[in-house]
């Protein structure tokens, strides 16, 4: 081959390589199929890196995890709950300022009870949702409600129950997964696919009591729960929502009343008694003169 021919074939081939070369700026990143450039690249990027771990998530509901993987969601599984017993000046300002406390914690108000009535202690219990990582920024919220009086929290363990319901859901999806491939290819007798079936259906049962066990664990272990029960002062004197002079004036009068009763119950003792002293006295009277005469007899 000429010199010249050799020369427009290298370059040739030399211009080839080069376009081939992919950019910077639409290559593959990471084995993840990524492609694009800007925010909307990284978007995608973020998008992409977050399928393995709902992937994780899933294994572990199913039980296929890897071991290290399951113990380690375990490890989280904590349920707490809380009561507390505040002392406030307004009850409304209170209610008020408990809402606030949920939500500025990322919680909510799941439940409400309040009590306000005529001869009542005006109180209200609130039941409050709390993520579970806030559960003691929740606490710490708790001293300007009011006067704390009491706080009780309880931490339950459930790690150990959602390994073992992790287990018996992936041994169920097994067993559920032999099932059907021995339902797809039986061909004996009537009453033995009937079986098979009654089988399944019993699997598949326990697989949604399972699950909703594990789901039950989980909400509660992200959420925690605590109970503030907020009431106003009680009053000294009297009862809670009634006037202390009025209730005063009550109590006179019942006193007053208390002591009438007792005088007439007393007559059911004083007059049986007073009947049978001036019949003795009559008869006394009676008998003093006849003894006389007698004597001077």
């Amino acid at each position: 081959m000429r010199p010249i021919a050799k020369l427009f074939l290298t370059a040739a081939l030399t211009v080839a390589a080069c376009t081939a070369v992919p950019q910077p700026e639409t290559q593959e990143r990471d084995g993840q199929g990524y492609s694009g450039t800007g925010v909307q690249g990284e978007v995608n990027l973020v998008a992409a890196t977050s399928v393995p771990m709902v992937a994780q998530q899933k294994a572990v509901a199913t039980g296929s995890a890897p071991l290290f993987l399951r113990s380690s969601v375990a490890a989280g599984m904590v349920i707490r709950t809380g009561q507390t017993s505040i002392e406030v000046d307004s009850l409304e300002r209170a209610v008020a300022q408990v809402r606030l406390l949920a939500g500025r914690i990322g919680g909510f108000v799941a439940n409400t009870t309040m009590q306000t009535g005529q001869g009542q202690l005006r109180s209200a219990s609130l039941e409050v949702k709390i993520p579970a990582d806030r559960f003691d920024d929740g606490l710490g919220g708790l001293a300007s409600l009011g006067k704390l009086e009491s706080v009780n929290v309880n931490a339950e363990d459930v790690g150990e129950e959602f390994t073992d319901v992790t287990a018996r859901v992936g041994n169920a999806r097994r067993l559920e997964a032999r099932l059907i491939d021995l339902l797809a290819t039986r061909t004996g007798k009537l009453k033995d696919v009937l079986d098979v079936e009654r089988e399944l259906a019993r699997v598949r049962e326990e697989i949604d009591r399972y699950e909703g066990r594990l789901r039950y664990l989980r909400a509660h272990a992200m959420l925690s729960t605590l109970t503030i029960y907020v009431h106003e002062p009680v009053p000294v004197v009297g009862r809670a929502g009634s006037s202390v002079i009025g209730e005063a004036f009550k109590q006179a009068w019942r006193n007053f009343v208390g002591l009438v009763a007792a005088m007439i119950r007393s007559l059911g003792i004083v007059i049986p008694v007073a009947v049978l002293v001036v019949a003795l006295w009559v008869s006394a009277k009676r008998l003093s003169p006849l003894a006389t005469r007698s004597a001077g007899r």
